[in-house]
């Protein structure tokens, strides 16, 4: 089924969007195993997955709409010096997928493509809902109880 050609670009630049995430996940997940910190190595790899699945859906649609997706075009990754601001990349990277995702959700929407809005939205919820939710309650807790009390909470293992 040949698709709108607006849409197949609003997935190819999610697509690279969520191609960077994955590449910072990865990074950061490796820099918390070789720190020691289990709990956030354990949760960022599942954030590694998560995106490698949002990438999956991503292609599959596009190729269902005889798109061809774009696997080299990405934004630059963000790799932090430390916990706080590895986490605080991590969310820059998902607030600017959220507004990527809503952005293309309503060209879906003009292009009356809503099978695609449909799968756009369920990444929505993931990046809103698990994702997002996640890193800024993390960035409250080492407000809260403070970034050494943060770090030994994240040593054992989940």
């Amino acid at each position: 089924m040949k698709g709108s050609d607006k849409v197949i670009a609003e997935l190819n630049g999610l697509l690279a969007w969520e191609l960077g995430a994955m590449d910072q996940y990865f990074i950061h997940a490796e820099m918390y195993a070789d720190w020691g910190l289990n709990k956030l190595h354990e949760r960022i790899a599942h954030e590694f997955e998560d995106e490698k699945g949002h990438a999956k859906a991503l292609i599959e649609r596009m190729l269902f709409l005889e798109g061809t997706p774009d696997m080299v075009t990405r934004p630059p990754i963000q790799v932090g010096k430390d916990v706080p601001e590895m986490l605080q990349n991590d969310l820059n990277v998902e607030l600017a997928v959220d507004k990527a995702l809503k952005d293309a959700i309503k060209v879906c929407e003009a292009e009356q493509d809503y099978h695609s809005r449909e799968v756009l939205e369920r990444l929505l919820e993931d990046t809103e809902v698990d994702h997002t939710w996640w890193l800024e309650k993390q960035l409250g807790l080492i407000e809260k109880v403070g970034l050494p009390n943060y770090l030994q909470s994240q040593m054992g293992s989940e």
